[in-house]
């Protein structure tokens, strides 16, 4: 720390309440030396002193296996949000969050795992077995398209699903025993391939637990959860153990009776310098599910805002994984490799328009059973040629998915009415990439990738409405691509404990492989024409950003970012439908401020910012307007935590999340409102237990959760007409929770 700045710094911490007080309420950017950045998220463990920090992260390194040590022991010594990520990261949109941060954190759904990450939204238009929609960086995610998530090593977006391309389903997660979660957004990231355009996120698990937790929660709307975990000495290695159980009626009028269960086994073994471990996981839940439902219905009294249009609703799903990962170090060099396989699977009713088709209504039924096996390995090389100290990294990834059955019906009550189309699909994905990080001078340094992949799909369409086998083997054969992505970052600084960050980069995601063989509509037999028929594997994408991180004032970390990205296509195969729906060429572009704060041991505040602008290279025929629909525009979370400074183990904890300028329609004549969610949590924390109290959205509102605009007919019998569809937030809710450590 430079002397002449030892007289500000203490100023500064004599306001702390003020500083506290102008983030919280999102005016910190009246003072340019306290705002000028956005967008982080730190490691997973305890906030040390900034000046203690520094030195693991100096430029100069004695020797590469020094290097190593520094990076480990800053991931297990330091709080998520609270590390200091200058010298470490990439960009100002990546970091890390970690189970500290989720600690006093209320969380209504594990989609809200997702939350961390600043700017990121997580929604429920049906029963909460089902993934989560998710929104980032002016994506209209769907339940995962353009984001990535990984789970030990596993990815967890799906390949040709039969509810949608990309789905995400995180509920096989038990976040207690989320260790910490690492983030970045933008195609900037070498080793990230498929799915990554808007960014990814990284969970890890633990691996032990201090004192084993027997945990039960009961709340509203018969919500009851029970959660048992452990750990034990197994030979040299650990062995964690947990069960969770939770069932779910819901506010909804038609009970949505969920029962979720998930099951963990993981064992470690760490020597130091190498070691393993080996993860089983099981997940099933069933539900009933209550969809979006029509506003003009709920304005006339013909449904309540908590009923539905098809109490038939609902589904079932199960997981079950197994993996390995390994690590090893040497004196300048690392590996790391994970192997996995899993078996899932999903039977989904869904009925998103009432009664269009007439009096049977429109419900639908969507399969599949899914074989994935895959695999990661990654070497890196620390390195000093001509004097400049570098980084060499090579990986090679590999995944295949045997989708078997991948079904969509039309359906009555659950009853299959005819069949739309089912197919066996192959797909595989070679990814292999190579990234160099240079350091030129103590003040600079570049991160160089190139990433190379390939996809080929394999599809068998065994039956469609018409049951014609021409019309089969006209949608069924081959097809692959092979993809170049460059990516290049520029950093600099840090000065004043702030440095600077230039991205840019190509990313890409995969395609529905049914959508790349499509030649005639499997519901009559009519040749597609050229634009929707066999459409490409997958859609390039790129982007670039510049953002600052700061540690500038004692205890905040803040980050600034702008940032730009223009997708080639988005085609999207509707697995609603059957069909591909042609969408071309968008840009988005926005801005991202995130800060954390801690001005005391016993108080922490952040407050992130996210505005977002989407629209459709060109306009349509016949419309007024470009607006990609469902793409969030606004996006803030802002939240406080304080613990009683005289060690009594009372918390509290208060959170604010808003989005809004939602377009629902590329027209712009349909919006989705604004939706503001507050959330209260407090409670003591004792050596042995600890006791909680939550209660979610504070104040009743009953702003949408998602909302959609498209044609419906309800009740039945009613003319087809367009509107607003919505699925409202659930109401005030309480959960009491004891926890027992043994």
């Amino acid at each position: 720390m430079k002397p002449t700045m030892k007289p500000f710094r203490s100023l500064l911490q004599k306001k702390p309440l003020i500083i506290s007080l102008e983030i919280i309420l999102g005016l910190g950017c009246a003072n340019i030396q306290a705002a000028p950045n956005t967008e982080q998220i730190d490691s997973a463990t305890e906030t040390q002193p900034l000046e203690q920090s520094k030195p693991a992260k100096q430029v100069k390194r004695p020797n590469k296996s020094d290097k190593v040590e520094e990076l480990d022991t800053i991931e297990v010594k330091e709080d998520g949000r609270g590390k200091d990520l200058i010298g470490i990261a990439e960009t100002a949109s990546q970091g890390e969050v970690s189970q500290k941060q989720f600690e006093y954190r209320p969380l209504s759904r594990n989609g809200e795992l997702i939350e961390v990450v600043p700017g990121a939204v997580a929604t429920q238009h049906s029963g909460s077995g089902k993934a989560n929609q998710y929104f980032l960086r002016g994506f209209n995610l769907d339940h995962g398209t353009d984001f990535t998530t990984y789970v030990d090593g596993i990815p967890m977006n799906m390949t040709t699903h039969a509810h949608g391309q990309g789905y995400m389903d995180i509920n096989s997660i038990i976040p207690e025993l989320v260790s910490k979660v690492e983030y970045g957004k933008g195609p900037y990231y070498a080793e990230v391939g498929d799915f990554s355009a808007a960014g990814y996120a990284k969970m890890h698990t633990m691996s032990t637990l201090k004192e084993g937790i027997a945990k039960f929660t009961a709340g509203s709307f018969d919500y009851y959860r029970t959660l048992v975990a452990n750990s034990s000495k197994v030979g040299d290695g650990d062995l964690l153990y947990a069960g969770e159980f939770n069932l779910y009626n819901g506010v909804w009028q038609v009970p949505e009776d969920s029962k979720k269960f998930n099951g963990m086994l993981k064992y470690t073994l760490d020597r130091q310098d190498w070691g393993m471990s080996i993860d089983g996981k099981a997940y099933s839940n069933s539900w009933t599910a209550t969809n979006q439902i029509p506003q003009a219905s709920i304005d006339s009294g013909a449904i309540g805002l908590y009923g539905s249009m098809d109490p038939t609703d609902g589904g079932k799903s199960n997981r079950y994984s197994m993996s390995g990962n390994f690590w090893q170090t040497g004196s300048n060099w690392k590996n790391n490799a994970n192997v996995y396989a899993l078996y899932t699977d999903l039977d989904l009713y869904s009925n998103f328009s009432g009664f269009t088709r007439g009096a049977q209504g429109d419900q639908i039924y969507q399969t599949e059973r899914r074989v994935q096996t895959g695999g990661n390995a990654e070497h890196t090389r620390y390195n000093k040629i001509l004097g400049f100290e570098m980084d060499n990294t090579v990986g090679l990834q590999f995944r295949h998915d045997e989708i078997i059955g991948l079904g969509l019906y039309n359906t009555q009550a659950r009853q299959i009415l005819e069949t739309v189309s089912k197919s066996n699909i192959g797909v595989t994905t070679v990814g292999t990439y190579f990234k160099n990080q240079t350091h030129w001078h103590e003040k600079v340094r570049t991160i160089a990738g190139l990433r190379g992949d390939f996809i080929n799909n394999d599809v068998q369409v065994l039956d469609t409405t018409t049951h014609d086998p021409s019309v089969n083997a006209a949608n069924s054969g081959s097809r692959g691509k092979a993809m170049i992505s460059p990516k290049l970052s520029l950093v600099i600084g840090p000065w004043y404990d702030t440095e600077y960050f230039f991205n840019i980069g190509y990313g890409y995601h995969s395609n529905d492989a049914r959508g790349t063989t499509l030649q005639r509509d499997p519901t009559n037999g009519d040749f597609l024409d050229s634009t929707s028929a066999r459409i490409r594997p997958a859609a390039w994408s790129r982007g670039g950003e510049a953002g600052i991180r700061s540690n500038f004032i004692q205890g905040l970390n803040s980050t600034f970012a702008l940032w730009w990205l223009e997708s080639s296509q988005e085609l999207v195969f509707v697995g609603d439908a059957g069909t591909t729906e042609i969408n071309g060429k968008s840009h988005r572009y926005g801005i991202e401020w995130t800060n954390y704060y801690k001005p005391t041991d016993w108080m922490t505040l952040d407050a992130d910012y996210a505005l977002t602008t989407a629209r459709y290279a060109e306009i349509h025929a016949g419309e007024n307007n470009n607006f990609v629909p469902n793409s969030v525009g606004r996006v803030v979370s802002t939240g406080i935590t304080v613990e009683d400074p005289n060690g009594s183990g009372v918390f509290g904890t208060l959170r604010f999340r808003h989005f809004g300028s939602v377009p629902l329609d590329e027209s712009g004549n349909f919006w989705a409102g604004d939706t503001n969610i507050v959330n209260f949590g407090t409670g003591i924390k004792r050596k042995q237990f600890k006791l909680e109290f939550d209660i979610f959205n504070l104040l009743g509102s009953q702003s949408n959760d998602i909302a959609y605009a498209y044609d419906y007919a309800y009740p039945n019998g009613a003319a087809t007409s367009t509107g607003i569809l919505k699925h409202p937030v659930e109401p005030r809710m309480f959960r009491g929770t004891i926890t027992i450590n043994f």
